[in-house]
């Protein structure tokens, strides 16, 4: 997704191809760092399943960056995103092993706009099931 997307170029129901994200513990551990976000229930195993998970967990917000990546590679570097917003549905549950987790992310132009932006429905999933709900982003595009 490295080429640049022109606002002539995209078309109203065009399908953006998923594109696989994973998630291992090592990500959690650095999104802490980054993020300053350092709940025990991202990166401790004990303290997770003590507290009614099933495992440790990505941050919400680790998983919405997700969605964000994928728009900003599929955009290209003149593009802008002008608005983007989510809601969490399910968690990213990651387990300690050499796999983790996946994150697939897709999405579909929704409707073309005025000022050259385009309207993008996004699908966040892990293991089939939906992590984002309403995820949407909208672009302006060159």
């Amino acid at each position: 997704m490295s080429e640049q997307v022109s606002y002539d170029g995209v078309e109203a129901g065009s399908e953006l191809p998923a594109v696989d994200y994973p998630v291992t513990r090592l990500s959690l551990v650095k999104y802490c760092g980054a993020s300053g976000d350092f709940n025990v229930i991202h990166w401790n195993e004990r303290i997770a399943k003590a507290v009614g998970l099933p495992d440790v967990i990505a941050h919400g917000m680790f998983t919405m960056a997700q969605a964000g990546r994928f728009v900003t590679d599929w955009a290209g570097p003149r593009a802008v995103v002008a608005e983007f917003g989510v809601r969490f549905s399910a968690m990213v549950v990651v387990p300690d092993d050499d796999v983790g987790a996946t994150i697939t992310v897709s999405g579909q132009v929704e409707e073309k706009l005025d000022g050259n932006r385009v309207a993008i429905a996004l699908t966040a999933k892990c293991a089939d099931t939906k992590v984002l709900t309403r995820a949407r982003a909208v672009v302006r595009l060159p």
